[in-house]
């Protein structure tokens, strides 16, 4: 039959490898080329939600440029991400200067960037928000395979 032939689209279960290009304002952030390619699972949450639903359906050598607002992609900002800690309390090789990033663990082991955001006498407030918190991430795709 001609739908045997027919390529399958993107769907939940499927292994799909992507070509990118992430852009936050105007800003080239992340790319992968077909030598390289991204490579998840549809439907595990693997990728933020805006770009996987936008994804589905698509095919082998679609290309799509994908607007994802904030709040489908890494949240808006949270103003209770912002922590107050004693500068004493920072490593020893990490400067109390505004827009230092560090790695933080959080309670079950993961490593994650913050950002010092502001430095008072004694403390320095501490930005928990993922770096793209608050921001609308363009994605340039194009559909490389699907399995």
């Amino acid at each position: 039959t001609l739908w045997a032939a027919e390529k399958p689209p993107v769907q939940d279960g499927k292994q799909v490898a992507l070509a990118y290009k992430l852009s936050v304002n105007g800003e080239l952030l992340e790319v992968a080329d077909a030598k390289t390619p991204f490579t998840y699972i549809h439907g595990k949450q693997q990728i933020v939600p805006g770009l996987e639903k936008n994804l589905t359906g698509l095919r082998v050598g679609d290309r799509k440029t994908i607007r994802v607002p904030a709040k489908e992609a890494y949240g808006l900002m949270d103003p209770k991400a912002l922590q107050e800690i004693e500068k004493e309390k920072l490593p020893a090789d990490v400067p109390a200067k505004a827009g230092t990033l560090l790695e933080a663990r959080n309670p079950e082991g993961t490593g994650m960037l913050v950002k010092i955001v502001e430095v008072k006498d004694k403390t320095v407030v501490i930005d928990f928000n993922h770096p793209l918190a608050g921001k609308e991430l363009e994605f340039q795709i194009e559909v490389l395979s699907i399995k």
